[in-house]
């Protein structure tokens, strides 16, 4: 079983543990360069709308629910398969493996749940009409039960490095690239076009955008699927973003409750403990989550995190009243749906059993409980709390009369269904590719550039050699980078090869990479979370000494900068899907000029107490 809700698509090679964070240089010196910021940003969060009108109708179903349909509702869950009554054998046999049931099918039937995951490693999202048939088949599934209700599906569609949808859909920069750019405009139109895409494949909760400011260069788990470290900046973001996605009638997703930006830990296999005083809190954390729940958020997704200064009972926020309860619908004002992340998740497993966990979350305030380890251990736990009395049926009718709620605005009473026709006329378009294109063109970031060697004329360095790490590529892209470079610049009028070095290259293949560069004009390196010791800066040196220039482009963190001095030229791209890498390519040639700032500060490899490059930096020509 794999995760969901934090992005396990793809992860960092960061170092995590089983232990919290601690203070570091370079953690420190962001906190005090962000936690002024936020000075003239309002500090209370609007409620969010008032309950519909059609309560009563909403209420009278839930009269007439049995307690097992009741449970059900309240969990989402992952399902493989690309049908909902007819997947391959080897899905069959993964659903029989991990739920008990054959098919998607199967599983409403036998515990009625309320909402379902879609992943690309489940197979649920080969191609958008396959996943259009797969989200009618659901409805069809649950809507033929006694008593049935339409299903809420709901998937990780950030973009950049977390995307669950691929080619042909749109995919779009993802959320640090879109905080170099620093346009809101840009914010909602990502949310209007993604949410657009997403509900005519019958897509109806997106778990974005992600709300955490990172302030942690070494955070494993977060880092460019952040906006970036300036609150106000995330907050403005976040909110149009938001926006976007609601007026596409697609339930956004605020995350992770109460913010995931400093932490050292990945809580997919670990336990983070945010070490924030109260008052760091408000003034960087709350931000973003105050400004969503103002655009009127309809979701807002927990985090398996300790926040000592929140609660000191030792518990995750997802397990935790006076953090869900207490602060997220008594201070903040928030009374949406809360989606715990992933229940499958180290962080949320570490003190208590799968038992225990989906009873607790119902205690602490959540409403939907996402995606647990065995959907059978944590259905039967949360029916027998009810039953001992730990749990009041109450306490369900409360949590389900928002999930039918956000049901109900979204249309899935009266629309549960999706067309062939509303996917060609909107999956993909090439009206939507193009905004897309403009997007990451204006997040591109140049943070070096001597002796003006960018653009690269045509003229001068018409051979280049493309190297560089290729991590495998984020779902529904073409990749590997290198050779996505290569394609771009050839196309733009240079002839360009492609020659992967990946993220560890040997000494061997540092070598192959050296004598390639002796017959070029110059060398474009693409680069992948470098550190001190990594084997990519000493290729990245070694390339210098041949005298060609040498372009880095940063495809992940912008941190990378800090440990590549002997470069010509150097630009960040904060991912490697296509629309960023096509983006960084056109900059390169000079077809664009590059127009993205810095959205997170950048510290000195040799002494990271000091900034070598701020918020707000980046370089045009």
């Amino acid at each position: 079983m794999r995760d969901s809700g934090t992005g396990s698509t793809e992860r960092s090679t960061g170092t995590t543990g089983n232990t919290g964070n601690t203070a570091n240089p370079s953690r420190r010196t962001v906190l005090a360069a962000t936690a002024g910021v936020t000075a003239s940003l309002a500090v209370a969060g609007a409620a969010h709308a008032a309950p519909p009108a059609d309560d009563k109708r909403l209420r009278t179903l839930i009269a007439r629910m049995t307690l097992e349909e009741k449970v059900g509702q309240l969990f989402v869950m992952r399902v493989y398969g690309h049908s909902a009554t007819a997947p391959d054998q080897a899905d069959i046999d993964a659903n029989l493996k991990e739920i008990g049931v054959r098919t998607a099918a199967e599983l409403i039937a036998r515990y009625r749940v309320g909402g379902i995951i879609y992943f690309s490693w489940a197979h649920n999202t080969r191609d958008p009409h396959q996943i259009a048939d797969l989200s009618n088949g659901i409805q069809s599934a649950s809507l033929e039960q006694p008593r049935g209700l339409p299903v809420l599906i709901s998937t990780d569609q950030e973009h950049g490095i977390v995307a669950r949808v691929g080619r042909p859909a749109t995919l779009f920069p993802g959320a640090m690239a879109v905080g170099a750019g620093g346009s809101r405009s840009d914010a909602r139109t990502l949310g209007r076009v993604a949410g657009a895409e997403l509900r005519a494949l019958g897509v109806r909760q997106d778990y974005s955008p992600v709300a955490d400011v990172n302030v942690n260069p070494a955070n494993p788990v977060i880092g460019v699927r952040s906006f970036g470290a300036d609150p106000a900046a995330v907050a403005a973001l976040v909110a149009a973003e938001v926006t976007g996605y609601q007026h596409a009638k697609v339930a956004a997703t605020a995350k992770h409750f109460p913010g995931h930006g400093d932490t050292a830990v990945d809580s997919h296999y670990g336990f983070p403990v945010i070490t924030h005083s109260r008052e760091v809190w408000e003034a960087l954390d709350a931000a973003p989550f105050r400004a969503a729940i103002a655009a009127g958020i309809d979701s807002i997704m927990t985090a398996h995190i300790m926040v000592p200064a929140l609660d000191g009972s030792g518990d995750p926020a997802t397990l935790s009243h006076p953090i869900l309860t207490g602060i997220l619908r008594g201070e903040l004002g928030y009374d949406g749906v809360v989606v715990t992340d992933s229940l499958g998740m180290e962080g949320v497993r570490t003190k208590y059993g799968d038992d225990r966990v989906p009873v607790l979350a119902l205690k602490a305030g959540a409403d939907q409980l996402l995606n647990p380890p065995s959907l059978d251990i944590a259905w039967n736990a949360v029916l027998k709390a009810v039953r001992d009395g730990e749990l009041t049926e109450s306490r369900l009718d409360a949590s389900l009369l928002r999930i039918l709620r956000l049901k109900a605005k979204l249309r899935l009473f009266d629309r549960p269904y999706v067309t062939h026709a509303g996917v060609r006329r909107t999956v993909g378009t090439r009206a939507h590719l193009a905004a897309a294109d403009r997007i990451a063109e204006r997040t591109t970031t140049l943070l070096v550039n001597e002796g003006s060697l960018l653009p690269l004329s045509r003229r001068t360095h018409r051979t280049l050699l493309v190297v560089g790490a290729d991590p495998a590529s984020p779902s529904g892209t073409t990749g590997p980078p290198t050779g996505v470079l290569a394609t771009a610049l050839s196309e733009l009028g240079f002839t360009a090869t492609a020659l992967s070095t990946g993220t560890a290259p040997s000494g061997a293949t540092i070598a192959k990479a050296v004598a390639a560069a002796q017959e070029a004009d110059a060398v474009v390196v693409g680069t992948y979370n470098v550190t001190a010791s990594s084997a990519q800066k000493t290729l990245v040196e070694q390339l210098t000494t041949t005298g060609k220039p040498v372009v880095a482009v940063a495809i992940r963190n912008p941190y990378d900068v800090a440990q590549l001095p002997s470069v010509t030229a150097c630009l960040a791209s904060y991912s490697w899907t296509d629309v960023e890498l096509r983006a960084a390519a056109r900059v390169i040639a000079g077809r664009v000029r590059p127009h993205g700032k810095l959205p997170v500060p950048v510290q000195r490899a040799d002494d990271p107490a000091q900034l070598l490059y701020p918020v707000g930096y980046g370089l045009s020509y």
